[in-house]
């Protein structure tokens, strides 16, 4: 019954995440749900060693139909994934339970500004110049990727409103690259809690196959509908973030 439990939270955690990002909303609430007893590290790693794999497949499925400049995306992997291990680190040093409090203002922010500019990502118009491309992109890649590492909820959607708006991307071409730096720092954090020991490889692998189901059926919901569809999802899901993320700060 667990293992059920959790494939399915898992399924639908791969489709909301391979749309907009954010599945962790409900694959990691579900596994401390299922699992109060465990260690969080576990539960944590266990969820990354499903949620990557549905990653991949998101991505695999995007880059079929969306066109990317790999000379702008594979330095900006890279910066994410280093900018993951440098806030995973960091974790160990600094205390980040100040931004507990500070995350639900930020992403009132962002759904606000996402509201009240009706067309803000439903036109693809990335920088002319492919080098000024690079560089923002790397960067947001390094200081999303810190912050995935050091704490983590909204990660993606931090990246694709970072796209929309720094780097003039629709939403559907901002959900593409965030899939790929996602892949990166998750790739990351599982090497992590892998060499830590903080996996259940038992729970892990069929949650990686629910979430790959998942992730195919998001992916070709957003391919399918647009950048109007992926923006929908985006502002239920960055809503569902404020509020999660301010029960915790203020009431738990």
């Amino acid at each position: 019954m667990e293992l059920l439990l959790v494939c399915l939270a898992s399924l639908l955690a791969g489709t909301i995440d391979a749309i907009v990002g954010g599945g962790g909303l409900i694959l990691v609430p579900a596994l401390f749900a299922t699992f109060p007893t465990a260690p969080p590290a576990t539960l944590l790693g266990t969820n990354k060693s499903a949620s990557v794999w549905g990653t991949l497949m998101a991505t695999r499925q995007y880059l079929r139909r969306v066109q990317l400049r790999w000379a702008t995306w594979v330095p900006a992997m890279v910066a994410a994934l280093l900018g993951s291990l440098a806030g995973a680190w960091a974790v160990s040093v600094v205390d980040p339970g100040f931004l507990r409090k500070a995350l639900p203002l930020v992403l009132v922010a962002v759904l606000l500004y996402t509201l009240a500019n009706k067309h803000l990502g439903r036109q693809h118009q990335p920088p002319a110049s492919a080098a000024r491309e690079r560089l923002w992109a790397s960067l947001i890649g390094m200081v999303v990727g810190a912050y995935d590492g050091f704490f983590g909820p909204g990660t993606g959607s931090f990246f694709i409103f970072a796209f929309v708006r720094v780097l003039g991307y629709d939403f559907l071409h901002a959900s593409a690259a965030a899939k790929l730096l996602n892949l990166a720092t998750n790739a990351a954090a599982l090497a992590l809690f892998t060499a830590k020991g903080h996996v259940w490889w038992h729970l892990g692998l069929p949650m990686a196959l629910a979430n790959v189901a998942g992730s195919l059926l998001g992916s070709r919901l957003a391919l399918k509908h647009g950048a109007g569809f992926v923006r929908g999802v985006f502002v239920l899901v960055v809503g569902a973030l404020v509020l999660k993320t301010a029960r915790d700060a203020f009431l738990a």
